[in-house]
């Protein structure tokens, strides 16, 4: 785990200066309604838009949220409201990026490393069969 420290000071300052490294950190360009990827996640093409995702979450130094590096704090935590508001907006942000049916299918979990495993678990199928018969399924 990662600690995650809010603010830091910065010497002969006296004062506190924004960490604009720290993962908790959101830009005021940075909104809910962001796309991270220019095409909607449709439930084909899974591991492409999986890298996408990835890559712009690395850019905007939010990558450790959906991989768990850093873990939600105590409820008690200074740090609790501000993880807690950058988690949320990762969680909108794959939200939007995933097709409106994908998406109303996932918006209840609790946090954006439980939504990635979800989708993962769903739609990374590495076997040919497990695929077939997924697809099978939902064809019924």
């Amino acid at each position: 785990m990662v600690e995650i420290t809010g603010q830091s000071s910065t010497p002969g300052t006296g004062g506190n200066t924004i960490d604009v490294n720290n993962p908790l950190y959101i830009h005021p360009s940075d909104n809910p309604s962001l796309i991270l990827v220019p095409v909607s996640f449709e439930g084909v093409g899974y591991r492409s838009w999986r890298r996408g995702v990835m890559r712009s979450l690395s850019g905007k130094n939010k990558l450790g949220l959906i991989t768990g590096e850093f873990k939600r704090p105590s409820s008690i935590s200074p740090q609790f409201h501000q993880w807690e508001r950058c988690d949320n907006m990762v969680i909108s942000w794959i939200l939007n990026s995933l097709s409106k049916d994908i998406a109303d299918s996932v918006e209840y979990v609790s946090d954006a490393v439980e939504l990635w495993k979800e989708i993962k678990d769903r739609y990374d199928q590495t076997n040919g069969a497990k695929l077939f018969k997924s697809k099978k399924i939902s064809m019924i």
